[in-house]
């Protein structure tokens, strides 16, 4: 849909497939995306990526997740499965894998003992990703930045960092993240130090009483963010239902509307970025 809310179109049109948790591609013609199907054996969690129009559509990998985008979005990293079995839980991963989406060949991240994290984002120099990460590794609850190309994880509550599902703005200098179930925060962050560092945090949306807020998405020039909000009987977790859930935008003095009104399981936006076209 445009950025205001209007001319919402479905991509996928496929009533026996539940689609979710969409990332678009740097260039703004590719999404990647987790499916949840129905196989023998039952549900099965799978990545894909089809282009923004929602044609050619390519499996990645069974038993994934989480999925994001390289900068020069040419490669797709996404999560494995702890167990095969299917669960919604989000930080349920273990491993963290690439796909060159040219070359169709798969490479396995140096650090094989990655363990249950989860909403990765990849910065901007392509050195780290930063994500949530749930009971792995020694860790807590907490959320970290760990090298791309490295075995080298840094807990950013350290910096009073503290909830979950971080994004990154697109020139890698702020994070956005949910500070709990009923505040939104952003703060700068500076990823060109060896250890990661945090400063400047503030809150920028707090929602109503009864209500949550989730999701968080930097749009393309870092003036804005995009998140889902709804009452909290409505749910919001990847692969859950959320009745009376929509998305909205905040400038980042925390000015925000609804762009969407219909409280249809709205949750999970991700930004376009649109391509200049001749001098405009």
């Amino acid at each position: 849909m445009n950025a205001d809310g209007s001319n919402v179109t479905n991509l996928t049109r496929t009533p026996d497939v539940d689609e979710m948790y969409p990332h678009a591609s740097p260039d703004g013609t590719k999404i990647c995306f987790v499916t949840d199907e129905q196989e023998a054996k039952g549900k099965v969690r799978s990545v894909h990526y089809m282009n923004i129009d929602g044609t050619g559509r390519v499996k990645v990998a069974d038993h994934a997740r989480e999925p994001c985008w390289s900068p020069d979005g040419r490669t797709i990293a996404y999560l494995g499965d702890e167990y095969d079995r299917y669960t919604t839980r989000p930080y349920a991963t273990q491993g963290l894998f690439f796909y060159d989406i040219v070359t169709a060949r798969y490479e396995h991240h140096p650090n094989k003992e990655l363990l249950h994290v989860y909403n990765i984002c990849w910065s901007a120099e392509r050195r780290w990703f930063v994500s949530s990460a749930v009971g792995g590794m020694g860790l807590g609850n907490a959320i970290v930045a760990f090298e791309a190309q490295g075995s080298a994880i840094f807990d950013l509550t350290q910096y009073g960092v503290k909830g979950c599902r971080p994004d990154l703005s697109p020139d890698g200098t702020r994070m956005t993240w949910g500070k709990t179930d009923w505040d939104l925060c952003v703060a700068d962050i500076d990823l060109t130090l060896p250890v990661p560092r945090v400063a400047n945090t503030r809150v920028i949306v707090e929602c109503a009483k009864g209500h949550y807020v989730y999701h968080t998405d930097f749009s393309p020039d870092g003036q804005y963010i995009a998140f889902s909000y709804g009452p909290e009987a409505g749910g919001y977790n990847v692969g859950g239902k959320a009745p009376g859930w929509n998305i909205c935008v905040s400038d980042l003095t925390g000015r925000w509307v609804e762009i969407t009104t219909d409280g249809n399981h709205n949750k999970e936006p991700d930004w376009v970025p649109t391509r200049a076209r001749n001098s405009r």
